[in-house]
């Protein structure tokens, strides 16, 4: 067990900021196009959290052009530049799953002050 312990710690990112269900987070992911690399962002709001230690995921949800796009990413993932919390969001559950039949005004989290 110490060996897997080890081998979790060597790759889990130390420098994680604060981020919970209901923030507005920016995700930049490296994406490789051929040859090239670049650092692509997604925005959009965190509606789940899931596991722990190296194996934690968010699930980010946004819409773009009137239509709802869900990625989940992995935190500790080598494709993942840095996750920046853009605005904190007030809300009472651990899954906002619900945000997926709203639409409009009322898929918006309120923010925390």
């Amino acid at each position: 067990m110490d060996l897997i312990k080890a081998l979790n710690d060597q790759y889990v990112k130390p420098e994680l900021p604060e981020m919970n269900v209901g923030d507005t987070v920016r995700v930049s992911v490296k994406v490789k196009e051929g040859n090239r690399e670049r650092v692509q962002a997604f925005d959009g709001t965190i509606i789940a959290r899931k596991h722990g230690g190296i194996n934690e995921t968010i699930t980010v949800r946004r819409i773009s052009y009137n239509v709802g796009c869900e990625k989940v990413f992995p935190i500790h993932s080598p494709t993942i530049v840095s996750i920046e919390t853009i605005r904190r969001g007030k809300v009472r559950r651990a899954k906002l799953y619900y945000i997926r039949d709203k639409i409009g005004k009322n898929a918006k989290v309120k923010e925390r002050i």
